[in-house]
């Protein structure tokens, strides 16, 4: 069994979480056929430069946790605290905004862990709904956040570049 620790994320962690956005998002979207080059360049140029993540870091409702495998990164993933879209029915909120996992770990139960200690750090701060998006051309995804709980429960706009995406939104009482 592979050992997976989770930790929290720094500011310190920036350009660390800089790469691992990059190379995770790269890694899950560029290869798919739906997906124009300058549309998937433009979104990631804006939504994972340095200074991006370092000021998503430093924002109070954000939470990063970094998956390490033998100290070096695997994935990670971004809550946020009290985001809420129309579809979502919940009291107090927490958005799981990101989810990725490097490609050679698929499989291998990171992703699965970050989702656990998800779930933990929105029951300790009494969250009764996680909700995220996720690509309707992601089916991978959409049966992993279902066999974890979730549901849809409608659909949102993702825009990457000038490619204005579908979304599912989908919810977990928590």
């Amino acid at each position: 069994m592979t050992d997976i620790q989770i930790r929290h994320a720094e500011l310190g962690d920036a350009k660390l979480l800089t790469d691992l956005s990059y190379t995770t998002f790269w890694d899950a979207f560029a290869h798919h056929p739906k997906n124009a080059p300058d549309d998937l360049a433009h979104y990631m140029r804006q939504a994972f430069s340095l200074e991006q993540i370092t000021a998503e870091l430093a924002e109070p409702g954000s939470i990063f946790l970094i998956a390490e495998i033998d100290g070096k990164p695997a994935g990670y993933a971004k809550l946020v605290i009290g985001s809420i879209e129309d579809g979502i029915t919940a009291e107090k909120p927490i958005e799981l905004a990101r989810l990725y996992s490097h490609q050679e770990h698929l499989g291998k139960g990171v992703g699965q862990n970050l989702m656990d200690a998800c779930f933990d750090l929105a029951k300790t701060h009494d969250h009764d709904v996680m909700w995220l998006g996720v690509w309707e051309y992601n089916p991978r995804a959409q049966r992993f956040y279902e066999r974890n709980g979730f549901r849809q429960v409608g659909k949102h706009t993702f825009q990457l570049g000038s490619d204005p995406q579908t979304d599912l939104l989908m919810q977990k009482e928590l």
